[in-house]
């Protein structure tokens, strides 16, 4: 143990979250891409597997319905929604594509999003006939919430869609400031947080959330949610009805799909409440801003993020003539750490360059971040 260590808060969920999963092969600094499942999750997506294959598929399927709708509940809750306002998707931007499929916005109709949003979501909303309004921001790529404010007092738009914490850079966005005033001017607010949902707090008030299951989750993948207050719901046309007896809700949940994926996700979502959301969220902080004390200056790679900011995930920009991808290709083949290249094709309205993003989960170290400094 280094001297570092002891500014990281909640050890005990490191060594738990560390003893519930196989050992990794290298040093796992990748959850903003994709988590580890523990061994209990692993247990339960098998387990319902063999089910499939002795009950057949939809018998397993019903069998497991009280456990799904635990999960919907439980998920709900971490939103602030009810169980009838969930549905389980296949990822994020499933949930985003049955979202704008049903809601049947008018071709033109205007989106204020950030110039930093995510390219695929960009790219669904603007298939879907949406205008985008770009949101003003400061030199951290934060929307500013006055500006905002005065966009939707002057000229509101049909909806608000925030990326809670972007893809390519560790900065939290002020959704519950932006909630607020889209309550208060009357304009939906849809919030991405596939890189917040487990992370950071998202119980924030917004209209729709919707998230994977992958990554600060810890569950499988190939799982997403959709999370829906029933005013939004209201306006959501389905291709086809859902079941009478179900919410409405629920026309949107894919029939075909990995249901063993969707009980693991539940699982997951049990061990992170198990180990309290305000204890993973102040550890996962303290690893964030440890790793920028750590990785600040190695080797010439800058932080992009503010040293406090809440978040685990890191992004370093790269010393003048070094190969984003080529450093990510031999830190994984020499030194066994998983990172990830971010290219500028993920935001390419707001990055100027490639980055290397870093993001442990509660079982991180200091001697990990410390390695990758000195593989740097």
């Amino acid at each position: 143990m280094t001297a570092l260590d002891v500014l990281l808060p909640h050890e005990d969920l490191g060594d738990s979250w560390r003893a519930a999963r196989p050992r990794p092969a290298g040093r796992h600094l990748d959850t903003a891409a994709c988590s580890r499942q523990s061994n209990r999750v692993l247990e339960a997506v098998a387990h319902h597997a063999r089910h499939e294959a002795e009950l057949g598929g939809y018998v397993a399927e019903a069998s497991a319905g009280d456990l799904l709708q635990q999960g919907r509940s439980v998920l709900g809750g971490l939103v602030g929604m009810a169980a009838a306002d969930v549905v389980f998707v296949e990822s994020a931007q499933a949930a985003l594509g049955a979202l704008l499929a049903a809601w049947r916005l008018p071709g033109g109709a205007r989106v204020a999003r950030l110039p930093g949003e995510y390219a695929p979501n960009a790219a669904q909303l603007r298939d879907a006939g949406l205008e985008a309004v770009p949101m003003a921001v400061d030199g951290d790529g934060r929307a500013d919430v006055e500006a905002l404010g005065r966009l939707l007092a002057a000229d509101p738009p049909r909806l608000v869609h925030l990326t809670h914490v972007a893809s390519h850079r560790g900065v939290v966005q002020p959704a519950a400031e932006v909630a607020a005033l889209c309550r208060e001017h009357g304009v939906p607010l849809v919030l991405d947080a596939a890189q917040s949902l487990g992370h950071v707090d998202v119980d924030l008030g917004a209209d729709v959330v919707y998230s994977t299951s992958r990554k600060w989750l810890a569950g499988p993948r190939g799982v997403g949610v959709l999370c829906v207050r029933p005013p939004v719901t209201a306006e959501l046309t389905p291709v086809l009805p859902g079941p009478a007896d179900l919410p409405p809700l629920r026309a949107l949940e894919s029939g075909e799909a990995h249901v063993a994926g969707r009980v693991g996700l539940v699982l997951a979502v049990g061990e992170h409440l198990a180990a309290g959301p305000d204890r993973v969220r102040a550890r996962l902080a303290a690893l964030g801003r440890t790793a920028r004390e750590v990785l600040d200056g190695a080797a010439g790679w800058r932080v992009v993020e503010p040293r406090d900011e809440p978040t685990a995930t890191t992004t370093l920009r790269p010393p003048d003539g070094v190969d984003v991808v080529a450093t990510r290709a031999r830190l994984l083949s020499e030194q066994g750490i998983v990172t990830t290249a971010i290219g500028v094709e993920r935001a390419p309205e707001e990055m100027t360059g490639p980055v290397l993003r870093v993001s442990p989960h509660l079982d991180g170290t200091v001697d990990d971040l410390e390695a990758l400094a000195a593989a740097l």
